[in-house]
């Protein structure tokens, strides 16, 4: 694995008086938040609270009723390139190309995000193994099962090297084992400086003193 010991540069996200409208219901409003270099945010809220649709928002994917969301002091529409190749998001679903092997899919992924094919090459294998479905390199992610899925697009999230982790429920369809690679994954971003903003229902070995927790239900 390349680097993995190396820590990120320091880097801020700071979101001020956002408000988000699904058709004429308000989900959230006036919602203000700020994450830091090896700091974490355990965004929470009962179903339909706007928890997907804020993580969204902070990806740039969605556009907020009001507010604004600054990357490094900037607004992130005026350094969006940017803003993208710091971040790595993973959604509801793993997003992976159900016609690719699992190797394939992270091939493509990091070529996506402009990593260089032959380090892409070179690591695929070792991310696979890290998350412990090498054995999955060569078959079809439709062959797969929910879990193994899970599995490998964790591992686009810690191959993309990015500082910034977004991540919308990560635990799903993941076993005893599985969450507990993924809590020392994260607590291992952490420690190298990135920062991370998540939802779950589960509960992650992380350090106290670098989480934070927001309640949708109550914005």
């Amino acid at each position: 694995m390349s680097h993995p010991l190396n820590p990120f540069p320091s880097c801020r996200i700071e979101a001020t008086q956002l408000a988000c409208l699904r058709g004429f219901n308000s989900l959230f409003e006036g919602l203000s938040l700020t994450v830091s270099s090896g700091n974490t945010i355990h965004v929470t809220g009962a179903n339909g609270s706007g928890k997907t649709s804020l993580l969204r928002i902070l990806c740039g994917l969605s556009l907020a009723e009001t507010g604004q969301i600054n990357w490094n002091g900037n607004n992130i529409q005026s350094v969006s390139s940017e803003y993208r190749a710091n971040l790595s998001y993973l959604g509801h679903k793993p997003a992976l190309k159900p016609d690719l092997t699992a190797y394939e899919n992270l091939v493509s992924a990091a070529a996506t995000g402009n990593r260089a094919l032959r380090e892409a090459d070179s690591t695929a294998t070792e991310y696979l193994r890290l998350l412990g479905v090498v054995h999955t390199r060569d078959r079809l992610c439709r062959q797969l099962s929910a879990g193994q899925k899970q599995r490998i697009a964790v591992a686009r999230v810690v191959m993309s090297d990015a500082p910034m982790w977004i991540l919308d429920e990560p635990g799903t369809s993941l076993d005893t084992e599985g969450m507990e690679l993924l809590s020392s994954l994260m607590r291992r971003h952490i420690e190298r400086n990135g920062l991370i903003i998540f939802t779950s229902h589960h509960g992650f070995d992380l350090p106290i003193d670098r989480l934070d927790r927001i309640c949708l239900d109550s914005t």
